[in-house]
């Protein structure tokens, strides 16, 4: 039995916090993105990491890098709130060609169930180019919930996570094709947007 073929994918995580990124302690954004992405893809991924201080203009710079570096999608966590070092919001909607408002209202949403605190959230998503670029929490299981949604006891859906539209997001800005572990994460496509698989 042939093996299916998958997209390769270049994914760029970013790590946005001052004491993390000077030692003061260690981060733990970049090995739960890089943990949670491995888990719910069939594509090989090629990880782009970066961690960085809360400095507006290097955010900026990161996420451009990133996107010129062919990352279809860019994941970032931390600086969201509303505390003065948190700009990571702000420096990722210099650098959007287009803001995409549906993401942060679901993150919002699916954190609330949560924490009553999750109306403090700024996080945004937009497009730059072909890459999609989303702010997410900070903390690693903020990270997996956003992600993935929330499911009952028995497995079933009961919010749909941020990362089921991924996928098809990128379909339509051009980037390669997303394919989920249902078991982590179900994609959802529109039937006409669904591609038969590819074996070798």
């Amino acid at each position: 039995m042939s093996e299916p073929l998958h997209d390769p994918v270049k994914i760029g995580i970013v790590s946005i916090s001052d004491r993390a990124s000077t030692g003061v302690y260690e981060d733990k954004g970049l090995p739960a993105l890089q943990d949670w992405l491995t888990r719910a893809l069939h594509n090989p991924i090629t990880f782009e990491p970066r961690l960085i201080p809360d400095e507006q203009a290097g955010i900026s710079a990161a996420l451009v890098e990133l996107v010129d570096a062919g990352c279809a999608l860019v994941l970032t966590t931390g600086g969201t709130g509303p505390a003065l070092r948190d700009v990571t919001p702000e420096a990722t909607l210099a650098v959007a060609h287009k803001e995409m408002p549906g993401f942060g209202e679901q993150m919002r949403q699916i954190s609330l169930k949560f924490v009553p605190t999750a109306i403090l959230s700024r996080q945004v998503a937009v497009i730059r180019g072909n890459s999609l670029i989303i702010n997410l929490p900070g903390q690693p299981k903020a990270i997996a919930e956003t992600l993935e949604g929330l499911k009952d006891a028995d497995g079933q859906q009961i919010v749909p996570g941020i990362f089921a539209a991924v996928p098809y997001c990128i379909d339509l800005i051009g980037g390669p094709y997303l394919e989920t572990r249902d078991t982590v994460c179900k994609a959802f496509r529109p039937k006409s947007a669904i591609r038969a698989p590819r074996t070798a």
